[in-house]
Order: C-alpha cells, then structure tokens, then sequence
C-alpha cells in the first residue's frame, strides 16, 4: 500500500498541466477543485563524505546514513569491463564478474550464499563498459565479517571447474535466446556502426568467445584487472567513520597488484560515418528501428544540456518521439532517444519497434523530431516539466543508502567526482532553452544518424530507399 501511495504521489507531483481546461471555461465549483500550483522543489541533502586513500592505493569513501540497521558497501575496479575485453573475446568482463561469488579461497558457492544470508545480506557483482562492481550489504551488527565476506569474494575466487562449465552453459542458451530477439540484434549492429572498433562496441558475447573461457584465463585476467590502485570502495550506513576504515584497512590493506596497470581505455570515435544497414528477418511483421551517432564522455562540458535534451526528446512517457509515434501516429508501442555516456566517451542512440507498412514513416517522424528540437526553442512549461521529471527522480532513486553508495561508485567509473551527487540537480535546474537547441543540433542532427533495421527487406526495402543505399545482412 506504501508502494502504491508513493507512486500516487510522484505521479501527481510530475504531472504536466498542459491538459487543464482553459480558466474561462471552468464553473466556480471545477476552479476549487483544480490542481494546486507544485510545491517548491527540495534540494537532494548532499552527505559527508569522508575520503582516504589506503597505502596499496584503494580509495575509501564514507558515507554516514541514520535509520535503518544495515551497512551497504560498493567496490567499484574502473578499467576492469567490457573496454578490458580482447576483441575476440566480447564481454568476458560479464561472465568474469558473475562468477566472483560462485567460490573462492575460503568458500564454495553455497557457503558464500549461507554466509551472506546469515548475515541478513547479501554479496554480488556485475560488469559495464568502465569497470566491475562488487557489492555486499547486511545488519549494522554484521559489519565486519561482511566487509571480509566481500573482500574474500573480490580478491581471491576460485572460479571452480563446474560453475565456470555451468556459467558457459548458461551463457550459451541466453545467447541463442537473445539472437532471435530483433532488438538484441539491432542493438549489436547499432553499436557497431557508432563504435567501429572500438572496446565499448563489444558488449555482447559471441558463442566461440564462450566457448574459448577457461578457469585458468578467469584466474590470469582477474589477477590482470582487479587491483586496488583502480578501485573505490564506499562505505554507507549507520557506523562510526572511525570503524568503518578500519574495517576497511583490515580487509582490504594487504591487497597488492599484480604486473602493470592496464591501459586507459582510449577515446571512442567522434566522427563515425552514418550506416545503413538492413538485418534481414524474413517474414518479420514488424521492424526494429535504431539510429545512432557518436556521443560525448560522461565528464564532458556538454553533458548536462544534453542529459535535459535527451529527456525532452526521448526520456520518458510525455518525451517528444513517444508521443509523436505512440500517442499521436500509433506507430508503436514505445519510443525513445537519448545520450549513453561513458568515461572515453558515448553514443546517442534512438529507436522503437513498428509495424512493417509504417517502418519509413516511423523514421521519418525521429528525423523530424531530431531536427526540431536542434533548431527550435523548448516552450519553457515543456522545459519546466521536464527539470522536474529529471530532477524528482534523481532525488527518489537516490533515497535508499545502497542507491547513494551505488551512483557515488557509478560516477567514479565514468570520471565524475563525488560533489556531482549533489552538483546535478541545481546544474540541471539552470540549463536554458538555448542550450538544449544548441546541443540537440551537435548531437542529434539527422544528418549524423547512422540506421539499423531489422526485418523483412521484401516488406521494408522500398520504404529504407528514401534514407540511402542500405546494406542487407544476416549478421
């Protein structure tokens, strides 16, 4: 009921007022009952955060957090990802990562899953493009031995003979699984058209890169990748700052890297030229459509205007392309766009699934979205509703402890430091109409966008004629 009561409330907090009826069109009694004017907005309260850096080179941040009994920690390894991954083995960072917790030095996989629980938590990992996170949370009164759960299972697993065979197993189906999924392949494709060749174009597996992972390359490229003098570890939760680093020079101050530092991952491409390519689906009813141009780093100058950008054009419900093609054409059940950043760099990436007969249409209306928003200024009630959007739920997400830990480690990854938890909102709040027009026309210009279909070429070809010479493929 809370959850419904919350979600009530934001949606009411968030609605736009664009469909009120004219005032002189309202009875006294329709005028008493109109939404109030919104509530001044509340700033997101900015936590302390003590920072200190252990001898081995670990960065430690804390963060203090009354209420609720339990302790959240994050261990972030930047350059430890997907941009790590030799070509020919894409996303090895995935499988890497999701193994941590499958054993180790001390425990098998079902005794870190007991230890874990014991303790009212639990300890995972994940992999993006920058880096590896590894997480934990448990009872305040479980504080140390979960802060030695997680470094056991960060620092020394063991990737057992059975679960990496199991993970490759599981590896393989999802794959095949996914591989009949238009937007999985389109997804691929879009990548590569923005990337080239580029680490952050490979975040897909290929069946002979899981097929070629063994026990011993797990343990050799984990020994290579996670290392503390690249590693953030954040601390939240109801204890004392003394405690907390000691806790944490106690589980993690021995911990030495291993041979040199691996390369800063190089800057993406800015200047990709714009493909069009068709992957064929034979007798597919419907088309998925993305298109896609370089981007910017997620530390760049033009960040903030074109995070706002992006949300007007394509970030939500109310965005300008799911409102053309959903609302206003029926096109389809869902579209979007949008900036994706990354440390070395990002992608703008739109797209949507349409009807075969409305595939050219549906494209047209994105590039004429694209346009507008590039060269007309934003009406400052779409304006304001949208900082509100951005701004409401930053600050909802970013309510749970284990949220806050989680963006602090995020943004360390991809080169933001961790005033910009507190810095977003207000910059966010100032950006002006003139600046949204000005990155849309850099970023989203049409003539930038490469294209990538997937579907039948009998039913979509004609229509694709009028963007350019498409290439027709299986791959």
């Amino acid at each position: 009921m809370k959850k419904l009561m919350l979600a009530l409330a934001v949606s009411a907090a968030f609605a736009p007022t664009a469909y009120a009826a004219p005032a002189a069109e309202k009875s006294p009694a329709a005028a008493d009952r109109a939404m109030p004017a919104y509530g001044k907005d509340k700033p997101i309260p900015v936590p302390t955060i003590t920072k200190k850096t252990l001898s081995n080179g670990l960065t430690v941040w804390f963060v203090p957090r009354k209420g609720l009994p339990r302790v959240d920690y994050v261990l972030a390894i930047r350059g430890a990802g997907y941009a790590a991954d030799a070509p020919t083995m894409p996303a090895f960072a995935n499988m890497m990562a999701g193994l941590l917790n499958e054993g180790c030095a001390k425990r098998d996989s079902r005794a870190i899953a007991e230890a874990a629980q014991g303790m009212g938590g639990q300890v995972g990992a994940s992999a993006s493009s920058d880096g590896i996170v590894v997480s934990a949370n448990a009872l305040a009164s479980q504080a140390g031995p979960m802060m030695q759960l997680l470094a056991e299972v960060a620092r020394t697993p063991s990737f057992p003979e059975n679960e990496v065979a199991l993970a490759k197993a599981n590896a393989l189906q999802a794959l095949r699984v996914s591989e009949t999924q238009p937007g999985f392949r389109a997804e691929r494709a879009i990548n590569r058209a923005i990337y080239g060749e580029h680490p952050y174009a490979r975040t897909t597996p290929t069946v002979e890169a899981i097929n070629a992972v063994t026990q011993d390359m797990l343990r050799s490229e984990h020994a290579r990748r996670l290392r503390p003098d690249r590693a953030l570890l954040v601390i939240t939760g109801p204890v004392k700052e003394a405690d907390a680093l000691r806790l944490a020079e106690q589980a993690f101050g021995d911990w030495k890297a291993s041979g040199p530092l691996l390369p800063e991952t190089a800057p993406a491409p800015a200047g990709a030229k714009p493909a069009r390519i068709l992957l064929q689906r034979d007798k597919s009813v419907q088309s998925a459509v993305r298109l896609g141009a370089p981007g910017i780093a997620a530390s760049a100058d033009d960040q903030i205007p074109l995070r706002l950008a992006s949300t007007i054009l394509g970030g939500g419900f109310s965005s300008r392309v799911n409102i053309n093609l959903r609302e206003e054409k029926g096109y389809t059940y869902g579209a979007w766009a949008g900036a994706r950043m990354n440390r070395a760099g990002g992608a703008i990436v739109g797209g949507a699934d349409v009807r075969n007969e409305v595939t050219g249409a549906a494209l047209q209306e994105f590039m004429a979205e694209y346009k507008r928003i590039g060269t007309e200024l934003v009406p400052s009630k779409e304006m304001e509703m949208n900082k509100r959007y951005v701004a409401g739920g930053y600050m909802i997400s970013n309510q749970l402890q284990h949220a806050v830990a989680a963006t602090l480690a995020q943004n360390w990854l991809v080169g933001l430091p961790a005033e910009f938890l507190g810095q977003y909102v207000p910059r966010i709040r100032k950006v002006a109409p003139e600046q949204v027009r000005d990155v849309a026309k850099k970023y989203f210009a049409p003539e930038r966008q490469a294209i990538v279909v997937v579907g039948d070429p009998k039913a979509v070809g004609e229509q694709l004629k009028a963007f350019g010479e498409f290439t027709v493929t299986d791959k």
